[in-house]
């Protein structure tokens, strides 16, 4: 009979900072002081636990790494997506948490394309950073009576739901402390722009290809822009995405800060971008933000 009591060992060995990124099955993240050193020597704590149904061949693990370098005291590295949710929701929350002083209340829009995670990332943030989340196209919908969005394109035209969302984003540019997920299109109008600097934009950046995939994988019907006959649906899903992008990409450049998927999988030793979770691009964006705001001199940058 298998046991269910919770394992537990501890080692200490020495970290080829180069190598750790791909030669493990998760990620581990590096704060900026421990990246100057090529090795460290860190002390690792696991604990393992089944949490699995007895056909199955997987445990999760969950590790906590400190590490110790030229007589500093240990220091927990910061992270490790070694499947441990609790782990990422606190690399999430401390990070917030260093850069809200800097935030002055600010709000936060986040831009790109379809399916690139806008609402999922923006409800992460709100909830790190004690803000409210309001989603545009949510805000036209309960304007116009509740009718979904690719209802008010059919009755209505895109320009009509177009003004509706320029008038939603001058009303969340008044207020404060709030994280705004923006419509795909939200970037062509240069009106958009002002009102959105009055807070910090950030893009999404997700490779078409992924995005054309995970809107595949749900269906098109909600998406007014892309809901045609049936098909091969990744194929004209990538397509249409390919003729939006080419209209908007030079506009989601505006963005005060640009979080890219791609990058993030790189620097995390992921395959595919698809790997990513939400928290992940979240933990990036606070970094992104960290950068805009913050000089090497630690005080708040001009914005």
């Amino acid at each position: 009979m298998e046991a269910n009591v919770l394992q537990s060992l501890q080692f200490s060995t020495w970290v080829d900072l180069e190598k750790i990124g791909s030669n493990t099955s998760g990620n581990v993240r590096f704060s900026r002081g421990f990246r100057k050193s090529q090795k460290l020597q860190v002390l690792i704590s696991a604990q393992l636990q089944p949490r699995r149904p007895p056909s199955s061949h997987h445990k999760k693990v969950s590790l906590e790494v400190s590490c110790s370098y030229n007589k500093l005291p240990a220091s927990v590295i910061e992270s490790g997506n070694f499947h441990a949710p609790f782990d990422e929701g606190l690399i999430v929350k401390n990070k917030s948490q260093e850069i809200k002083p800097y935030l002055s209340g600010r709000c936060i829009y986040l831009v790109g394309m379809m399916g690139s995670g806008k609402t999922t990332v923006g409800k992460i943030l709100s909830e790190v950073l004690g803000y409210s989340f309001r989603d545009c196209d949510t805000l036209v919908e309960q304007e116009v009576g509740e009718v979904s969005v690719a209802e008010i394109f059919k009755l209505y035209g895109e320009d009509f739901f177009r003004d509706k969302e320029t008038e939603a984003l001058r009303e969340l540019s008044l207020m404060q402390r709030l994280v705004v997920s923006t419509g795909g299109g939200a970037v062509v109008r240069p009106i958009n722009w002002k009102y959105m600097h009055t807070g910090i934009s950030i893009w999404l950046d997700v490779p078409l290809e992924a995005l054309a995939q995970r809107i595949a994988a749900v269906g098109t019907n909600s998406r007014p822009l892309l809901h045609y006959e049936l098909g091969d649906t990744y194929t004209k899903t990538f397509m249409l995405l390919s003729a939006l992008f080419e209209e908007r990409g030079d506009a989601y450049a505006n963005a005060n800060v640009r979080v890219s998927s791609e990058k993030i999988a790189a620097k995390m030793g992921q395959r595919a971008v698809l790997d990513l979770s939400p928290t992940d691009v979240a933990i990036e964006a606070l970094e992104q933000i960290e950068g805009l705001l913050k000089g090497e001199d630690g005080l708040c940058a001009e914005f």
